[in-house]
C-alpha cells in the first residue's frame, strides 16, 4: 500500500446558519414531543437557513473557511465540485454560483448529485481527476438547505433535517496518508422511497403539484431504514477489505448522520465500539451531504485526529446510493 498513489485532505471548513430550531420549537408547530424526537432520531436541535440564504451561500462560506484553514487562495484551486440535493437553481449548477462568489475565474465547476452519499461520491470523482492529472487541487463542498424542501406540517419528516455546508480541499498525497480505498453502489429501482416528486421534467411545476405538496421531500422512513443499515454495513466492510484492513483497525467511524437508530444499528452490525463512532446529529440533524465534511472538521478542531488515524466514512442516500471510504490521516 505504501507505493499506491492516493489523494488527501489538506484543509477543511464548515458553516451552519445562526438560527437554531429546537425540539421545543417543533412542539409548537406539529403534534410531536422532544422525547419522541430524541428517542426516534437522536436530534435535539438543527440549524435553519434564513429566507435570503441559498445553498450556494452556505457552501461559499464553508469554502472560504477551508481555504483559510489550508493557507491557500482561490488561485490555488483547479476545480470546484459541489455535492447537494437542494440546488440554488436547476441550472446553472450550484457550483457555478459558488465559483461566482469566490471569483474563481474560469475554474471548471459542476455539481455531484447522489443523495446523502454525494460527498463521498465527490471524493471518488476527485481522486480520478487528481490522479489522472486533470486537476491538481480540488475544492469539494457538500451543502444543503433542506429546510427549503421540508414540509413543516409533516411530523415524520420535519423533525429530521437541517441546513449546513462542509468543505474539503484535496490534492495528491506525497506520503502514506490519504484515501486508501472506496466502495460505491446505487440501486435506482428503489428511487421512489426517498424523493422530491415534482419540479423536474417528470412532474413540472404546476398549480396542482404545489397544491399536492409535491415540491417537498417525501420519504418512506421504515423502508429507508432497512436498506440504509444493510447497505452502509456492506459498504464499510467491502471498503475495509479493499484497503487490506479489518474492523479492528478502525480508529474513528463517521457514518452519515441520518438517524441515531441507523447509526447505532450500523455500528452494531460492524461491531464497532460506541466510543469510536462519531455522532453530532443531536446538534445539526440530518444535513445530508454536509454531515461528513462537518464531522471531519469538528474532529480536527477537537484534535481527535492525528497522523496515522484510520477513519471510515460511510453514507447512504436517495437514489438509492451508498458508499464508504477508508482514509488514513
Amino acid at each position: 500500500m505504501a507505493n499506491k498513489r492516493r489523494i488527501k485532505i489538506i484543509g477543511t471548513g464548515f458553516y451552519v446558519p445562526d438560527q437554531i430550531l429546537t425540539n421545543a420549537d417543533l412542539e409548537k408547530m406539529v403534534d410531536t414531543t422532544d422525547e419522541w424526537i430524541v428517542s426516534r432520531s437522536g436530534i435535539r436541535e438543527r440549524r435553519i437557513a434564513s429566507a435570503e440564504q441559498a445553498t450556494s451561500d452556505l457552501c461559499l462560506e464553508a469554502a472560504r473557511r477551508a481555504l483559510k484553514n489550508s493557507h491557500l487562495s482561490v488561485k490555488d484551486i483547479d476545480l470546484i465540485l459541489v455535492s447537494n440535493n437542494t440546488p440554488d437553481t436547476l441550472f446553472p449548477a450550484t457550483a457555478c454560483w459558488v465559483q461566482q462568489g469566490l471569483q474563481a475565474d474560469h475554474v471548471p465547476a459542476f455539481d455531484v448529485v447522489a443523495g446523502c452519499t454525494g460527498f463521498l461520491y465527490g471524493m471518488i470523482v476527485a481522486e480520478s481527476l487528481i490522479l489522472s492529472g486533470t486537476a491538481r487541487r480540488v475544492l469539494l463542498i457538500g451543502g444543503e438547505t433542506l429546510s427549503k424542501i421540508t414540509n413543516w406540517k409533516d411530523r415524520n419528516t420535519c423533525v429530521l433535517f437541517g441546513d449546513g455546508a462542509g468543505a474539503a480541499i484535496l490534492e495528491e498525497s506525497k506520503d502514506d496518508s490519504g484515501m486508501l480505498s472506496f466502495y460505491w453502489k446505487a440501486d435506482g429501482s428503489l428511487a421512489n422511497l426517498l424523493l422530491m416528486p415534482a419540479g423536474g421534467t417528470r412532474n413540472p411545476a404546476s398549480l396542482q403539484t404545489v397544491a399536492e405538496n409535491l415540491h417537498y421531500l417525501h420519504m418512506k422512513g421504515n423502508e429507508v431504514f432497512k436498506h440504509a443499515v444493510k447497505r452502509m454495513g456492506e459498504a464499510a466492510e467491502e471498503a475495509l477489505k479493499r484497503a487490506g484492513l479489518t474492523k479492528d483497525d478502525i480508529d474513528i467511524f463517521i457514518p452519515h448522520q441520518a438517524n441515531i437508530r441507523i447509526i447505532d444499528a450500523v455500528g452494531e452490525r460492524l461491531k464497532i465500539p460506541k466510543e469510536k463512532v462519531f455522532v453530532n446529529i443531536d446538534r445539526y440533524g440530518n444535513v445530508s451531504v454536509a454531515c461528513i465534511p462537518i464531522a471531519i472538521h469538528e474532529l480536527r478542531q477537537q484534535k481527535k485526529i492525528k497522523p496515522g488515524t484510520i477513519i471510515v466514512l460511510d453514507a447512504f442516500g436517495a437514489g438509492f446510493t451508498w458508499a464508504s471510504v477508508v482514509y488514513r490521516w
